[in-house]
């Protein structure tokens, strides 16, 4: 019965992902423009923590619309990315073939993704937004672990758990949401992460916290062991309104230290 609620909610959610695809595509918060002139989109977290990627096999799980993963492709990966948004989908493969990028890109939930997908890759890659979305962490982690070569690795970049505990008001810190929920948490009257003023139809969505323990819990589990997991004071995005410029898109709290994380990253070998 859960497992059918819970399907359900990420069907919800799928309303707004498909919506967003093209309002997403059109803003200045991804950059496109710069992509399609021949720039990759990658932050220098990521960079420096995945590494050298010529040569080797990457799987992007939930890629909206692909400009992570074709900026891989630009560093010399061959690229696989999915998504459960058919829309975000079509965008991946029309900008991957606009830009003659040599790219592979799945619609399917991720939950699916064995159905869908043969094979292992070198690296399988996530970042930025994802868990939140995933009301399983036990399985998004078998599913992550099942693909990733002996001898190569799973990596993640993502907004922090805890940060998600709080909203902000004026200049302040307020608890919003209990760390160590449940179920998934309901959020009405939904705006848009880029800015966007535009009114959506899809005003509603769901969304689930996984503590730290519980994902690092779960790769191991898996079958993966943990090279590092890194907690991190600042962030990609302006998480918080009072958030001040660290260096062009990079955002910090003014005062220090910070008092709490913002992001996390984590990378995970598979033993050969």
């Amino acid at each position: 019965m859960t497992k059918d609620k819970n399907r359900e909610q990420m069907k919800a959610n799928l309303e707004y992902w498909d919506e967003v695809v093209e309002l997403h595509a059109a803003s200045p918060f991804y950059h496109m423009d710069d992509f399609q002139a021949g720039q990759i989109v990658l932050n220098d977290l990521e960079l420096g923590e995945v590494g050298d990627v010529s040569g080797k096999s990457l799987l992007h799980l939930q890629c909206h619309f692909g400009m992570d993963t074709l900026s891989w492709a630009r560093l010399g990966a061959s690229v696989t990315g999915m998504d459960y948004s058919e829309n975000a989908i079509r965008k991946a493969n029309a900008l991957a073939k606009d830009c003659s990028i040599d790219a592979r890109f799945i619609h399917c939930n991720l939950y699916d993704l064995p159905q869908h997908l043969e094979g292992q890759f070198d690296i399988v890659y996530t970042s930025y937004g994802v868990l939140t979305w995933l009301p399983d962490i036990v399985e998004w982690a078998r599913i992550a672990a099942s693909y990733v070569k002996p001898g190569g690795f799973f990596y993640i970049a993502e907004f922090h758990p805890f940060a998600a505990v709080f909203d902000a008001e004026e200049r302040q810190l307020q608890y919003r949401d209990p760390y160590f929920a449940r179920d998934a948490i309901l959020y009405d009257d939904l705006g848009d992460y880029t800015g966007s003023k535009v009114k959506l139809k899809a005003n509603q969505d769901y969304e689930w916290m996984h503590p730290i323990g519980e994902i690092v819990s779960s790769l191991i589990e898996a079958g993966l062991r943990v090279e590092f997991l890194h907690e991190h004071a600042f962030t990609v995005f302006k998480y918080f309104p009072f958030l001040v410029v660290d260096k062009p898109g990079i955002w910090k709290f003014a005062q220090e230290p910070a008092p709490i994380p913002l992001m996390f990253s984590l990378r995970a070998k598979k033993p050969k």
